[in-house]
This record gives C-alpha cells, structure tokens and sequence, in this order.
C-alpha cells in the first residue's frame, strides 16, 4: 500500500479481523495511530485466534515495548513454533521499544511460521524509514487516525448500523458530546446502552441516551449550538452559564465545539454570496453534518450573514486565547463562556 493512500480504516480492520477469525494472518502487523480503537481491535482478534488454548503456553509471546528490544523479539521471530503450525508473539506499547527501527531487517525477510504484532498506543513509526517500508511489502500497516470532533456522530451512526441498530441524528450528536473523540469510550457507552434498552429494540433515540449514558439534552453544547442557530437568546445563556458551573467544564473545548458550527456556518454563507448553491455545494460547506441539520443550518445562515459570521469567528479565536491562559483579567472559565455567548448573540 502507498505510503500517500488513504486508508479505509473501518473496512480494513473489519477484513483483518473476520482473516484472523477465518485463521488466515500475515507474517508482521504493524498497528498504530492516535486512535487506538482499531489498533486495539484487530490485536484482539489475532490474539484470540492465532493460537489454540493448548499452544499457547509454547508458542505465544506477549511482552511490552518498554521491557524488550529488537534482539530479543528478532530471535524469538526465528524459533519455530512448538507442535503448532505457527508463533505469535504480540508487542505492545510497541512505541516504548528504543531500538524498534532495528526490527526492519527481520520484517524484511519475516518467517511464514511466525506472527509479529507490533502495536503502538496512539503513536506512529516513522513512514520514512526502513521498518515501515519493510513491512508495507511483507505485512499490513493499519495506520488510525484519530477523528476529528465533527466526524464523531456520523461514525457513531455507521457503528451503530454495524450492531443492527439505527440511533437517531440528534441521539448521535449527543452521545458524541458525551463520549468525546475516543472511540473505545463510545463502544463502552453503547454497551451500557444496549443492556438498558427493551429487548428487540432497534432505534436508539435521544431518551435512550439522555436516560442511560447521563448527559442531558437540554444542557448540552448541542442545543447551545442550536439555540444560538436560532438566535434565542434567554436560552442560549441559560444553557452556557450551565455548561460553564460543570464540574468537567472544559473552556478549550466548549469553543472548539463553536468553532466548527460556526465554520460552517461562515462556509454556507460565502456559498451563498455566489448565487444558487447546488446540492453538491452545500454538502461540501456543511461536511460533517447530516442532512437531518440542514433545515437549522438554513436558519443560522440568515442570522449569521458573511459578515457577521465573520466576526464570530473572530470572537471564538480571541476567547480561544483567553480559555488557554490569556489575559482575561479576573474572570473565571465560566464567567467568559457565558461573556462569549452574549457577545455572539450581539453580532
């Protein structure tokens, strides 16, 4: 694979996994990213069906980066598996090894009866040297970004769909909110979910998951974005001045969350500016958003013009500064969230 090509992440962790569920491996798995949840995943399934409970004991390693190096892992690669058909041997936390680019001559050349498993924890081997190009040719590289904030509700609707379920657009906004960018959150959470749902049940709606995952709708940066969409005013700083009293209130990533509404907000609008905006078009500017939305975004557009979309945005970069440890005088956290709200409604 290319080091430039793209990945599709999901589709390649689903056919590694269902391979090592079939007893198909390849010699060297170099898994990595800052999103360890495929990583995670796929090191689970080939540890679970590489080797047979009896073997184990013979022909199974599992060690950790920061106890071992490349010689030690290199001879152990060599030795042939004992009355079983292969070794497994499982390094993780692979990114703790301080010599891991001197396994690039073995995963050259790796012996078919061996099974090497290099799993870095949200970390990355250097693409320009020789141990990732080695094992591009001989093995799989599953490279795992971590996804972007805005990206999170729409994978949460593809993984529910995954699982036989359908949970509704607003329900993934919240659960997204809630769980935040890690993914193996968001699969424990669903868990819960699921445990706490009618049997037979298929829809997931926003009850579903102010109910069981505890976040409620109501006080959520979600309805903030919404309200301010709608420019109701009372209700927006209500909303802020809750969010902003939480014990987990975080200034940085409240506005991060404004940010990206109001992006594409300012994205929609300079559409506009152009005359009629196709389809096409306005996915483009609304990247992220399901189209369940768009009838806000419609809205936030004719209270937001370019201009004052604009300024907005330059709102956000400045409390941005003063949420991080900027000069914002006595103010606390909370008092410049809902200082923020009320001069975005002014705009």
């Amino acid at each position: 694979m290319a080091a430039k090509e793209k990945q599709d992440i999901p589709a390649l962790s689903r056919s590694l996994i269902e391979d090592a569920r079939r007893g198909i491996f390849r010699p060297v798995y170099i898994l990595m990213g800052d999103e360890p949840y495929y990583p995670d995943a796929v090191c689970q399934a080939i540890v679970e069906n590489c080797i047979d409970d009896f073997g184990k004991d013979f022909n199974e390693t599992i060690c950790y980066g920061a106890d071992v190096n490349a010689e030690r892992i290199v001879t152990e690669a060599r030795e042939f598996p004992m009355m079983a058909e292969r070794r497994l041997i499982v390094v993780k936390e692979a990114q703790m090894m301080k010599d891991i680019e001197k396994l690039d001559v073995y995963c050259s050349a790796p012996l078919d009866s061996t099974v090497l498993v290099l799993l870095l924890h949200k970390a990355n081997v250097d693409r320009r040297k020789a141990l990732y190009k080695a094992v591009q040719k001989t093995g799989v590289v599953l490279d795992s970004p971590a996804l972007r904030d805005y990206e999170v509700p729409r994978w949460i609707e593809s993984y529910y769909r995954s699982r036989g379920l359908q949970i509704e657009p607003a329900a993934a906004q919240l659960m997204a909110e809630s769980a935040g960018t890690e993914l193996s959150t968001i699969a424990v959470e669903t868990d819960k979910l699921l445990k706490n749902l009618p049997e037979g049940a298929t829809r997931v709606t926003e009850a579903d998951v102010e109910k069981n995952v505890g976040i409620s709708r109501q006080f959520s940066v979600f309805e903030l974005t919404k309200e301010l969409s709608y420019r109701n005013g009372a209700k927006a700083l209500k909303i802020a001045a809750h969010i902003g009293s939480s014990a987990k209130f975080a200034m940085p990533m409240a506005v991060s969350a404004l940010y990206t509404h109001f992006s594409r907000i300012l994205k929609y609008s300079a559409c506009l500016t152009m005359g009629n905006v196709s389809p096409e078009m306005k996915a483009r500017a609304l990247a992220g958003v399901n189209p369940y939305f768009y009838k806000e975004y419609d809205t936030a557009v004719r209270n937001y013009p370019l201009n004052k979309a604009m300024a907005v945005m330059n709102l956000l970069c400045e409390y941005d500064y003063l949420g991080k440890g900027g000069d914002g005088g006595a103010a606390t956290p909370d008092q410049l969230f809902v200082e923020l709200v009320a001069k975005i409604l002014a705009v």
